[in-house]
């Protein structure tokens, strides 16, 4: 085969596997709505809203008429008249003093409801390392990949001088910071413009418009499940 032939060729189905890759990543998504607001949805929200909550006093008051109101949450959402319940703020001092903005039980329901289905769209692009609402990435998950990189810099590091003149002081560095309001402060109109990247179904930024203009998720604590993919999008 001619060389010229041979770079064509490869050139063409370089061209075409950059085209598959590009509509990976690229891909949106639509016609989401239904599957959000389905009452088998709302069902597995409702389950990990209560979850270790199960003794508390406005659970078990919603649970008095738990299919009443997976179904008023339903038609709320089909006809597009809900509206999310204002927010109950206070304060906490551990371990450092800062002001929480609660949700709503049944707000909590739609916000589960929320990333049941886009949680996953969006997970994708996200780094290996974001723990944040990421499911078998918790605490120790974090603890060991930060253990993980502390070893990679005690290897390759300088060795400090020091008075026992041991070769296991290495100089490293851990950054730990914290954003001042930064929940507060988010841009909402850029967040909708990242998840508008993906999500073409009107009605579901709709929905989402919805519980951010509420406040939901202006908490230092991230006080719902949109709290920490919120803090991911924004990061992509």
């Amino acid at each position: 085969m001619p060389i010229g032939t041979t770079i064509w060729t490869t050139l063409t189905r370089t061209v075409e596997w950059l085209s598959q890759l590009a509509r990976t990543y690229m891909k949106t998504y639509s016609r989401l709505y239904k599957e959000i607001i389905s009452f088998e949805n709302l069902i597995i929200a409702y389950k990990k809203a209560r979850k270790g909550k199960t003794k508390k006093r406005y659970v078990i008051e919603f649970e008095k008429e738990l299919f009443c109101n997976l179904m008023a949450l339903h038609y709320e959402l089909k006809y597009k008249t809900y509206k999310p319940k204002s927010l109950v703020n206070f304060v906490l001092g551990d371990p450092k003093t800062r002001k929480i903005s609660k949700s709503d039980f049944r707000d909590r329901i739609i916000h589960h409801a929320i990333i049941n289905v886009i949680g996953g769209i969006f997970e994708k692009g996200f780094i290996y390392d974001s723990c944040a609402n990421q499911i078998g990435k918790g605490n120790l998950f974090a603890l060991r990949r930060f253990d993980k990189f502390k070893k990679k810099i005690t290897k390759n590091g300088l060795v400090a001088k020091n008075k026992f003149r041991d070769n296991n002081y290495v100089v490293g560095y851990c950054l730990k910071c914290d954003i001042k309001h930064y929940f507060e402060e988010v841009d909402h109109k850029i967040l909708i413009d990242i998840i508008r990247r993906k999500i073409k179904d009107e009605k579901v930024i709709w929905l989402i418009r919805q519980v951010l203009e509420n406040g939901a998720g202006k908490s230092g604590g991230g006080a719902n499940a949109i709290s920490q993919i919120r803090e991911c999008l924004l990061e992509i």
